[in-house]
């Protein structure tokens, strides 16, 4: 819960954080740090030429998501388009992740963890920029 305590303590944000966009914060980088992982143990399967677009898809995801994480947690100066645009760009790609991680979950736990993990960051990024307007 560091991102809420930061978040509230900003001089902009006068003790106000929305719940969106710290679950939207804390998603981000929660399903970066799984992408990543994902990414690494496809690498390490027995097939891994199947698992080429899994991958890449992970390792997309996974910039976009930090990126993400980092554009909305700056407060100062912030621009709604920039957030926004990232936002939209994140669920996304977690989205297109996520269906490809879960066609390999029947085979694959990690690929079922990510998957799954990149859906609740598609929803918290809709949800944050639903909560922005």
């Amino acid at each position: 819960m560091q991102a809420q305590q930061m978040i509230s303590s900003h001089p902009s944000m006068r003790g106000e954080a929305s719940d969106a966009l710290i679950r939207c914060i804390e998603e981000c980088y929660s399903c970066a740090q799984t992408c990543t992982s994902c990414a690494d143990a496809c690498l390490a399967e027995d097939k891994v030429k199947d698992l080429t677009q899994c991958i890449r898809l992970n390792l997309d995801c996974a910039d976009i998501c930090n990126i993400t994480g980092r554009i909305v947690t700056r407060r100062t100066g912030s621009d709604e388009e920039m957030m926004h645009r990232m936002l939209d760009s994140c669920a996304v790609a977690c989205r297109l992740c996520g269906d490809e991680c879960m066609r390999h979950a029947a085979q694959h736990e990690h690929c079922r963890i990510c998957g799954e993990a990149c859906h609740r960051c598609m929803q918290a990024c809709q949800e944050a920029g639903r909560k922005m307007h």
